[in-house]
C-alpha cells in the first residue's frame, strides 16, 4: 500500500471551485463523448452517514475490453469492467476503484475542500491520522506536466481572466493570493503482487498527480466560460457525465483505465 496526500491550491473559493468543477466534467464528456464503451449503474440513492449526513451513493461498472491492446483482448476476459464506489458529501467525498481483472488492485481517494493555502495539515486526523505519508503540494502554475498535455493557453502564468481578473500567477502565488482554496486529496493505491507492488504503486501515483495537474489547470484557464454561473440543480447534474482515461503500462502492459462518472457523481478525481 502507497499513501499519499495531494495538496492542490486553486485561486478561487470552495464555493466557485464547485461550479468550476461540474463544468469541466461536462465539458470533458463532450470531448470525449466517443471513448465511453458502457456503463452499469448498480445503485445511485440517496445516503446518510451519521458524521457527515445526507449524501449520494453510487455504484457502477465500466465495461472495458474493447479499450484493450488487441494483444490483451486475447487473455482478457471478455467481462473486463472497473467498478466505482462514491459517496458525495460535499466539499467531502469518497471514491473508491477495483478492477475485476486485477482484484489485488485499488485506488481509494478521500477528498476535502477548504478556503485556505493548503495549511491544514490536520485536515485527515478522522482518516488517517496515525498512517504515514507524504504531503505533495501540486503548484499549478508552476509544475511542469507531460509536453504532450501542454496548451500555453491552459498555462496559468500566461491566462488571465478577463471576467475575474485572475491570472497570471507567479512563483510564490498561494501566499498572497485572494481569493484562494485548496484541494485535499488522500489517495491510497493498493497492488498487492509481490515483486511488482511498490513498482506499480508509485507509477499510478505518477499518473494520478499528472491527472490532478493538468485536470486543476484546466479548470482556471476555462473560468471565463462557467464563472458566473448559478450551482446547477438536480436535474443539469444528471445529465453530467465524464469519462476520465489514464494509461497503466508497468513493464509494458498497457491496460486502460476509464472511469466514467454519472448523474449526482462528479469526477472526485479533480
Amino acid at each position: 500500500m502507497l499513501l499519499k496526500e495531494y495538496r492542490i491550491c486553486m485561486p478561487l473559493t470552495v464555493d466557485e471551485y464547485r461550479i468550476g468543477q461540474l463544468y469541466m466534467i461536462s465539458k470533458h464528456s463532450h470531448e470525449q463523448s466517443d471513448r465511453g464503451e458502457g456503463v452499469e449503474v448498480v445503485q445511485n440513492e440517496p445516503f446518510e452517514d451519521p458524521h457527515h449526513g445526507n449524501g449520494q451513493f453510487t455504484e457502477k461498472r465500466v465495461y472495458l475490453n474493447s479499450k484493450l491492446p488487441s494483444w490483451a483482448r486475447a487473455v482478457v476476459p471478455k467481462i473486463f469492467y472497473v467498478t466505482e464506489k462514491a459517496w458525495n458529501y460535499y466539499p467531502y467525498t469518497i471514491t473508491e476503484y477495483t478492477c475485476s481483472f486485477l482484484p489485488k488492485f485499488s485506488i481509494h481517494i478521500e477528498t476535502k475542500y477548504e478556503d485556505n493555502k493548503g495549511s491544514n495539515d490536520s485536515i485527515f486526523d478522522n482518516e488517517a491520522k496515525d498512517l504515514e505519508r507524504e504531503v505533495c503540494f501540486i503548484d499549478i502554475a508552476c509544475d511542469e506536466i507531460p509536453e504532450r498535455y501542454y496548451k500555453e493557453s491552459e498555462d496559468p502564468k500566461h491566462f488571465k481572466s478577463e471576467k475575474t481578473g485572475r491570472g497570471q500567477l507567479r512563483e510564490g502565488w498561494r501566499d498572497s493570493h485572494q481569493p484562494i482554496m485548496c484541494s485535499y486529496k488522500l489517495v491510497t493505491v493498493k497492488f498487492e503482487v509481490w515483486g511488482l507492488q511498490t513498482r506499480v504503486e508509485q507509477f499510478v501515483h505518477k499518473v494520478v498527480r499528472d491527472i490532478l495537474l493538468i485536470g486543476h489547470r484546466q479548470a482556471f484557464a476555462w473560468v471565463d466560460e462557467w464563472y458566473g454561473k448559478s450551482t446547477p440543480t438536480k436535474s443539469v447534474i444528471e445529465q453530467l457525465h465524464n469519462t476520465l482515461a489514464w494509461t497503466f503500462s508497468p513493464s509494458g502492459f498497457n491496460c486502460y483505465l476509464e472511469i466514467q462518472q454519472q448523474r449526482q457523481s462528479y469526477c472526485f478525481l479533480y
